[in-house]
């Protein structure tokens, strides 16, 4: 059960620091002992005070603590305090901190779980050695106890680092196995949670309502409401990380009892798909890298195959500008190559993966999905098999066979005349395409492109560029979310990967925010203003964001605060419960006269249509 810990009254900079180096006659004082000359003396009275430290009452404490986490943190390869027992004093904390609540209390006792924690992480950090050393000292179990919410967020968040640092070194892993129930545990309850619990715990409260220990360790007493909330953010992104590498370095390892655990939690598995950390941490596993994992192993594969929401997670990242896009499309072909999972996803993966079959990049992985969606083609055409989920996927996978196989061989036996009378004749559609955009005939402008993207010779990338972006606009057009997202997927992975084709990023954002996906819709619009930086920076322009983009940017953002939902959930609840009291007459008035306010004002369209200038030409 987590303590209920009262506010307590601290300077903002006692804490923050290492003092000046004082002149002090303390026979006992750690900076002191610091200051001593002889090498073996030192050592000596190093190790003496760590041992006496867990069992003395001392207001200095957190002192001594914060310059040990300063120099940790310098310094952590630094083998002198590993060597003399600095693990084992701060295992001996954490455990009279989570046991004893009266001395936590205790003068300024609360930092000292969360320095002893951090202190143990940083060193642990890049050296094995360090890692056996604080493994040997028993400190598992004392994190493990901050782990499972003993006392704050802001202890768990250190703890998870510490424990990340630990397991990453093979020497180590099996020590924190032993834990490994009560970990998985803990780490699926704090991804899942931690983002409500911290809005319901600080960002969600009046700074007066704050503890003050976590303003000052959030802060180091020098910032205001606003720096408080960014660090409050950050932290909580990365305890949600912390949380899900732990996750992601057991389900790695054959026979581990993780996949069992994961894969019982179908919610669990359906709640990753939201888990992206944030903008600040690209190199998190992320929920998508969790389930990348998952998804190379055959009991995970099979309870993905029936998370439909994860499935479309999937296919949503697969065709975006998010980092992590390798990572969808490698699951997606994960279940694709599995027999017993093919057909239960195939419905929905093969149209998206179809759209990627062209994507430019290192890893061909063009190829490798064309291979995939093609490789029982023949047995479906020539023994008439059916799809368990319909036909929609048996025709994608025919007008792939058709493009990547027949209309190739088709072009190479055509001579040079049928070839330059096919571009005269495209060229005609393109512009009768135009005319029709421009006159608002928006389904015949889309028929002409359609045509004229039947026509175009494969080696015309410009030219079906500019056509698929210029049929996605239309889709756009008729609220035809996914015609947009395919077209303009289709026309960006025909384009360039370091200057991809600004407008199609720009209508494919449009389209997903259609679709109510703020994340994938804020990463377009990211490379699209990214795009047209790089341009103005080229051309020597300087560079402004459109204010349509400016302002488009803004409610993705908001969208994707990480406390959003928590935020939303909340005030939910007071309004239920306000509702439900004595104020719902008042409440209802309120409403009536706000609907009033809002009548007859208008909403601004993100991107007015101006004819010729919206299409790709």
């Amino acid at each position: 059960m987590k303590f209920q810990i009262p506010e307590i009254s601290t300077s903002k900079t006692s804490h923050n620091l290492p003092p000046p180096m004082p002149t002090c006659t303390t026979r006992s004082c750690f900076f002191c002992i610091l200051s001593e000359t002889d090498p073996s003396v030192r050592r000596t009275k190093i190790s003496q005070y760590f041992k006496q430290m867990p069992f003395r009452e001392d207001q200095e404490h957190i002192l001594v603590l914060s310059g040990l986490w300063k120099i940790a943190m310098t310094n952590p390869n630094d083998p002198e305090f590993p060597s003399l027992g600095i693990f084992t004093c701060m295992a001996k904390l954490i455990t009279k901190g989570v046991s004893d609540r009266t001395w936590l209390l205790k003068h300024q006792n609360i930092y000292i779980p969360y320095y002893a924690a951090h202190i143990i992480g940083s060193y642990t950090m890049k050296k094995p050695k360090f890692a056996k050393t604080a493994v040997k000292s028993l400190v598992v179990q004392p994190l493990v106890e901050l782990l499972q919410g003993k006392i704050t967020w802001i202890e768990q968040r250190v703890a998870f680092r510490a424990l990340g640092h630990i397991i990453n070194h093979e020497a180590t892993f099996e020590a924190i196995k032993n834990h490994e129930a009560e970990i998985i545990e803990a780490a699926i309850n704090i991804a899942s949670t931690c983002l409500n619990e911290v809005y319901d715990n600080f960002v969600g409260l009046k700074g007066s309502q704050r503890l003050e220990y976590h303003r000052n360790l959030l802060t180091r007493g020098l910032g205001g409401l606003e720096l408080e909330n960014r660090k409050a953010e950050e932290w909580a992104s990365q305890l949600q990380c912390w949380s899900l590498y732990l996750l992601h370095c057991f389900a790695c390892r054959k026979g581990s009892l993780t996949l069992r655990l994961i894969c019982k939690k179908k919610q669990f598995l359906k709640d990753l798909c939201g888990m992206w950390g944030g903008l600040s941490n690209p190199s998190s596993p992320s929920g998508i890298g969790l389930l990348k994992t998952l998804c190379r192993t055959q009991m995970g594969r099979e309870s993905i195959a029936e998370l439909q929401e994860v499935i479309e997670s999937f296919c949503n990242v697969a065709r975006s500008s998010d980092e992590r896009q390798h990572m969808a499309i490698e699951s997606l072909l994960q279940l694709l190559r599995d027999p017993i999972t093919r057909y239960k996803v195939i419905d929905k993966a093969a149209p998206v993966l179809a759209d990627l079959v062209e994507l430019r990049n290192t890893h061909e992985v063009g190829k490798k999905i064309t291979k995939v969606l093609l490789q029982d083609y023949h047995k479906i055409k020539f023994f008439n098999l059916t799809l368990s989920k319909g036909q929609r996927a048996m025709r994608t996978i025919e007008e792939l066979w058709d493009y990547k196989a027949e209309r190739v061989k088709r072009e190479k036996l055509m001579s040079g005349q049928e070839m330059r009378e096919r571009e005269a004749l495209l060229r005609v559609l393109k512009k009768e395409g135009n005319k029709r955009f421009s006159s608002g005939e928006i389904e015949k402008a889309m028929k002409k492109y359609s045509e004229a993207l039947d026509l175009c010779p494969l080696r015309l990338r410009k030219e079906r560029i500019v056509l698929h972006s210029n049929r996605a606009q239309c889709h756009l057009l008729l609220k035809d979310a996914e015609g947009a997202i395919s077209d303009a997927t289709r026309a960006l992975c025909l384009s360039s990967v370091v200057c991809p084709h600004s407008k199609s990023l720009w209508r494919r954002s449009q389209a997903y925010d259609m679709k109510g996906l703020a994340k994938e819709s804020l990463m377009d619009c990211l490379a699209f203003i990214g795009t047209r930086f790089r341009s103005c920076k080229t051309k020597g322009f300087n560079f402004k964001i459109p204010y349509y983009a400016a302002r488009f940017f803004n409610k993705q953002m908001n969208s994707t605060w990480p406390f959003d939902k928590a935020m939303r959930h909340r005030k939910h609840e007071e309004l239920k419960g306000f509702m439900m009291g004595k104020n719902h007459v008042d409440f209802m008035n309120l409403r009536k006269k706000t609907r009033r306010k809002m009548k007859g004002l208008s909403y601004i369209v993100e991107e007015p249509i101006i004819r010729r200038r919206v299409l790709g030409i």
